[in-house]
């Protein structure tokens, strides 16, 4: 594809093939107040670029170009969309371009330009590269578990190219590894919710509650196994308060705040109000004397108790 693009990083105003093209310089006004001090080889090459954009020029040389302006800047959007343009009338070897991608990538994988231009190669070259894209994207996730380009490019490529197959199991193994991968426990109900093999959210409901009540039995103070069983029951809260198993759950953490709340209380004249939030407020009134107003204020808000 651009092979022959190799120039050694000579000045294309040297180069032979770029004689008949007339450089256009970046317009910066009349007057500029704060010119940005370009290095010259980033000039030079810009200045080129606005030319041949400028003429819709679609050629091999054109998408040399690119690629040089994308190694100063691989941020430029213009110059992603330009490439575009280019690799599509000229037949490019599609698997080539993403092997560049991913050269652009290994320095730069939270660059949103360079996921977009991915992803418009990959709708082209179809399934063929669908195990290619999850396993990169598992070999990213593997070193930046929360790289969140990766994750919307897997979502992605799952609901464009399939391999839902082994999806749970790989949200399982990660979260054997770090139960508290919130990004982790985001994909799993990703893949429960939206995968056509698994029957969909009220098919999967059981075993997932299950599954996250053991997490959250093993450590109570993990925020993510909470989030991901109140998602369980979206749009369904009466069947949430009233399921048995989550009742439990929630009250052994309560029990054992309450006796942290008793262990606080100190006064010996006053009983202890059997609500457990009106307690704390009770017991903040008295220890933490310069809100002791707002206590109050915040104990007469909370709902009368049944």
């Amino acid at each position: 594809m651009e092979s022959s693009e190799d120039d050694g990083g000579e000045p294309l105003s040297r180069l032979a093939e770029w004689r008949d093209v007339t450089p256009l310089p970046q317009d910066d006004g009349p007057n500029p107040v704060a010119p940005i001090a370009y290095k010259e080889e980033f000039r030079e090459t810009m200045d080129y670029f606005r030319a041949i954009y400028k003429a819709d020029e679609r050629s091999p040389r054109a998408l040399r170009l690119t690629r040089r302006a994308i190694h100063l800047n691989p941020g430029n959007y213009t110059v992603w969309h330009f490439r575009r343009l280019v690799l599509e009338p000229l037949n490019s070897d599609l698997d080539e371009e993403l092997d560049f991608i991913q050269r652009i990538a290994n320095s730069n994988s939270k660059n949103y330009q360079l996921w977009h231009h991915r992803r418009w190669v990959v709708e082209r070259l179809g399934t063929n590269v669908r195990a290619k894209e999850l396993h990169l994207i598992k070999s990213i996730l593997s070193l930046d578990a929360k790289n969140y380009h990766a994750w919307s490019h897997r979502q992605w490529v799952l609901q464009a190219l399939g391999g839902w197959e082994d999806e749970l199991d790989y949200c399982q193994q990660l979260l054997e590894e770090d139960i508290f991968n919130n990004s982790a426990w985001n994909q799993r109900y990703f893949v429960v919710t939206r995968s056509p093999f698994l029957g969909g959210l009220t098919a999967m409901r059981a075993s997932e509650v299950r599954y996250t009540v053991e997490a959250i039995l093993a450590n109570p103070n993990n925020e993510c196994p909470w989030r991901y069983l109140r998602g369980l029951y979206k749009d369904d809260i009466e069947s949430l308060v009233n399921n048995h198993e989550i009742s439990s759950v929630c009250l052994k953490p309560c029990q054992e705040f309450r006796d942290a709340v008793v262990a606080l209380w100190t006064s010996d004249s006053l009983p202890l109000d059997p609500d457990l939030a009106t307690a704390i407020c009770g017991i903040l009134e008295h220890v933490d004397s310069m809100r002791a107003s707002y206590w109050i204020w915040r104990k007469n808000k909370l709902p009368v108790a049944a």
